[in-house]
């Protein structure tokens, strides 16, 4: 294909929400159009939106606001109006990052002109449903909304392939291929003087193991286990420091539970933190990176982690533990608090060993962005190519 290629990226989550989606769309829109091609970001209206300072086109179409910490719009793509309005970009693909509103955007538009679709699956939705969705009859039909969505795009893209069995638990049958995502923050090591000034501002003694949580404050990436690890440590007379870092639907309930616990002494909430760069000298200002997440598909935060050589503790089995060897890239436990704080025991007075598992996670496991985008870019053209070489554009569309 000799011409610059035109790319939608699809995402229900965009600047100014922040979440693991809405950082993947902008890395991918970023480095597409820095070095590859014309990326035009398509989601829904959201009243806060800054969209001029962006280097790019950023479409957006009619949403419901949804007032909450997370920020939210729910996109809203039913005018018919809309996909004429995407037709006429003539766009040569169409990347949906989650298979909600704007997946089914992108199928409204292919009932009118075909156009090769493709849908990376991030998050386990299965887990939402369950949690959100009150009765069995809501149940199956965000269900069936979701797998019609994933069923439509002509490729499924999963980031790595233990996610790919929540896939197959909304009931999708059909091929997938691993695209892993990347980090955006570069390979640095954070000078002493920036790591102690951190240390510094929130008056953490020099010489005691700190530990690190970034992300999303949502009970079910196993927070609780975190903190009641923490609670063993303490009433072992360990000392030690977790910084919390992060916001979300549950962080009230979150503080009050570490509170509870008699870890407000243990505990450096920073909260909201939108500085990509202080946030990479908080990791670096961590000797360990606690992230026992089982719902994470990928977990982005490892690979930030890595950036600055902190190492990872993570639950064995889970998809962010995924190319993780244990005690050389990173460490396992079980998903237990009784565990979880066996290996704290173990290792959080082991400085020489922790930084030598975080070099080798910063040599080894670390993938860019530009990397991770490059192996997408290389792939946009297959699917490409595939699609109109087995003539899909002028099949039936059934979705």
């Amino acid at each position: 294909m000799d011409k610059k290629l035109k790319i939608a990226i699809g995402t229900d989550a965009f600047p100014p929400t922040t979440d693991g989606i809405s950082n993947v769309a902008q890395s991918y829109a970023d480095i597409l159009n820095k070095h590859h091609c014309e990326a035009v970001v398509v989601t829904p209206k959201n009243p806060n939106q800054q969209d001029r300072k962006y280097p790019y086109e950023i479409f957006r179409y009619k949403s419901w606001w949804v007032p909450s910490k997370e920020g939210y719009s729910v996109g809203w793509p039913f005018k018919e109006s809309l996909s004429y309005d995407i037709i006429e970009k003539d766009f040569d693909l169409l990347h949906s990052h989650a298979p909600l509103a704007t997946s089914y955007y992108f199928r409204l538009i292919n009932r009118k002109k075909r156009i090769p679709t493709i849908l990376t699956y991030h998050t386990k939705y299965e887990y939402d449903i369950e949690k959100r969705v009150p009765t069995k009859r809501g149940k199956d039909f965000a269900r069936r909304f979701i797998l019609n969505n994933i069923n439509s795009a002509d490729e499924v893209w999963v980031t790595s392939s233990g996610s790919a069995d929540s896939l197959r638990k909304i009931g999708y049958t059909g091929d997938y291929i691993v695209m892993p995502n990347g980090c955006d923050m570069p390979k640095a090591d954070i000078p002493k003087e920036i790591t102690d000034k951190i240390k510094a501002e929130h008056n953490i003694p020099a010489d005691i193991p700190v530990f690190i949580y970034t992300g999303r404050m949502i009970w079910y990436k196993n927070i609780r286990l975190i903190l009641e690890a923490c609670k063993i440590l303490k009433e072992s007379g360990k000392d030690f420091r977790l910084i919390m870092l992060g916001f979300g639907a549950d962080e009230a309930a979150i503080r009050l539970k570490y509170k509870f616990l008699g870890l407000s002494d243990k505990i450096v909430w920073v909260g909201k933190l939108l500085d990509r760069e202080r946030l990479q000298n908080y990791y670096a200002a961590a000797d360990l990176l606690l992230f026992p997440s089982t719902f994470d598909t990928n977990g982005l935060v490892v690979r930030e982690a890595a950036s600055c050589a902190t190492p990872a503790l993570l639950i064995e089995g889970s998809c962010a533990a995924e190319g993780i060897e244990n005690g050389k890239t990173g460490f396992f436990c079980k998903e237990s608090t009784e565990n979880i704080a066996e290996v704290l025991f173990e290792i959080m007075n082991n400085k020489p060993l922790l930084k030598a598992v975080g070099k080798e996670a910063q040599d080894k496991i670390y993938i860019s962005w530009a990397e991770a985008v490059e192996k997408a870019f290389e792939r946009y053209r297959i699917v490409i190519n595939n699609f109109y070489s087995d003539n899909n554009s002028n099949d039936e569309y059934k979705y």
